[in-house]
């Protein structure tokens, strides 16, 4: 089989793999005091009948959980490059193992996980850590998606202090309204917002998008 990754992408999986082998343990006691928005995020979803549910970076399964809420009849796919992430969220969803299949694996783009276009596929705090390739998985996620499909995205958006900028780029979050700026080039934004976290010292933001016509 044909590697797939440059040397920059291994890199960054293996960087992503060591991170949350410790934040694995305390991630869901821990990320409910920043990672704004992500009840908001699945609330603005639209109705839809037996969807097909995508979460890239599902981490811990905290996102899957509601998902599964929103739409009682969908089926579920939860995609984590780090096993003790998948590890955690196979015991967290272990009563809704008929609806949800977990895979430890990368996305990436031109490499489909899927064997037919999806209906959902959401983001949450994870396309701000991916760097360079946060585009390409961006461009993968729609090539993914049914044509009237959704693609959901929360994470951080933007702060004014240089020094938080940098706090976030040691754990490796780039924090610049990058992810707005190109989703707004190659999608078809419906819904949006953004909120401010501690005061103003950073943006999150939220979206609902569809493939442009």
């Amino acid at each position: 089989m044909m590697n797939r990754f440059t040397t920059s992408e291994k890199e960054q999986n293996r960087t992503i793999d060591r991170y949350y082998r410790f934040q694995s343990r305390i991630y869901d006691s821990t990320r409910w005091s920043f990672l704004f928005g992500r009840k908001e995020i699945i609330r603005q979803l639209p109705p839809l009948p037996e969807p097909i549910v995508v979460e890239i970076g599902c981490g811990t399964g905290y996102n899957i959980k509601r998902l599964v809420k929103h739409y009682p009849d969908g089926a579920f796919y939860g995609i984590d490059l780090s096993a003790d992430m998948i590890t955690r969220a196979e015991k967290n969803l272990r009563h809704h193992r008929n609806k949800v299949r977990l895979l430890q694996a990368p996305y990436q783009e031109g490499h489909s996980l899927f064997p037919k276009p999806v209906d959902v596929i959401l983001f949450s705090y994870s396309l701000t850590m991916i760097n360079p390739q946060w585009k390409m998985l961006i461009n993968q996620a729609l090539a993914d998606l049914k044509d009237d499909g959704f693609l959901a995205v929360v994470d951080f958006h933007d702060s004014r202090f240089d020094w938080f900028k940098s706090h976030m780029g040691n754990h490796h979050v780039r924090m610049d309204g990058h992810l707005l700026s190109y989703l707004e080039e190659v999608s078809d934004i419906k819904k949006f917002n953004k909120g401010r976290a501690y005061g103003g010292i950073w943006e999150y933001m939220w979206c609902v998008a569809q493939k442009c016509s």
